[in-house]
């Protein structure tokens, strides 16, 4: 079928690592491959999306997005769309991470889309419209049109970038102990992470810096754990030959 015009569109996967939904089983619905790391886990990596209400495809899951305006860039756009459609106006990262040009992608005009990477830190807590909600990762919805797609893509990049950048600033609070963090790791990557190994690294790469202050102690009793927060608040390269890998 000929396409007499072509729509340019922003689609934006944004992602926090929340607490564990004990009414979703770990990988129900699962469409990316991705799984928790361990029964016990607390927290896994999950999805922004608002349910369709109109067709094509009603009562589907898309990721926030929608037409490129003349008078803005992409980046412009996907900022734009996720303040008017899920009311998230403040991101730690963005960044694009792929362009879908199927022809056949969606009904009708043909939709070119550029796909949106979005971090909210662990502790934030934006307003959500009734229409929207997060998704674990590993068990989406019903997803619209190649929207699964575009979540996998999206994560993707960032358990690559893990390896190589300091991307987790995006995902982690202002001050978290070492546990806080592994378990950010853990769920961003979709497999286990060791905060022995894992902090030695960070330190090494100067990614995280003692902040000096302890967390206050938990039910246990113990030794008070210590606090860090990341040396940097802009993404950077701290190792480009780096690469996380799943424990053998």
């Amino acid at each position: 079928m000929a396409h007499s015009s072509t729509i340019h569109e922003t689609l934006t996967a944004v992602f926090q690592v929340r607490p564990v939904d004990p009414a979703i089983a770990p990988g129900r619905g699962d469409n990316t491959g991705v799984r928790r790391c361990a029964p016990d886990q607390k927290h896994e990596l999950s999805v922004l999306l608002w349910e369709r209400a109109l067709d094509p495809q009603k009562g589907t899951w898309s990721l926030p997005g929608g037409r490129l305006r003349d008078d803005e860039d992409l980046d412009a756009s996907a900022a734009r769309q996720l303040a008017e459609k899920v009311d998230v106006r403040e991101l730690a990262h963005l960044e694009q991470v792929w362009v879908f040009s199927d022809p056949h992608r969606v009904p009708g005009a043909r939709r070119i889309a550029s796909a949106y990477l979005g971090l909210v830190p662990l502790t934030a807590d934006p307003r959500l419209p009734p229409d929207t909600a997060w998704h674990p990762v590993s068990a989406l919805p019903a997803m619209s049109f190649d929207h699964g797609t575009v979540v996998s893509h999206a994560r993707t990049r960032l358990a690559a970038k893990l390896s190589y950048t300091n991307i987790a600033f995006a995902l982690a609070p202002e001050r978290f102990t070492m546990s806080t963090l592994r378990e950010i790791y853990c769920a961003a990557l979709g497999y286990d992470v060791d905060t022995t190994n894992l902090q030695r690294v960070l330190t090494r790469r100067k990614v995280i810096t003692p902040t000096g202050a302890t967390a206050p102690p938990g039910r246990a009793g113990g030794r008070p754990a210590a606090l860090y927060r990341y040396t940097d608040s802009e993404i950077r390269v701290t190792d480009e030959f780096a690469a996380l890998r799943p424990p053998t």
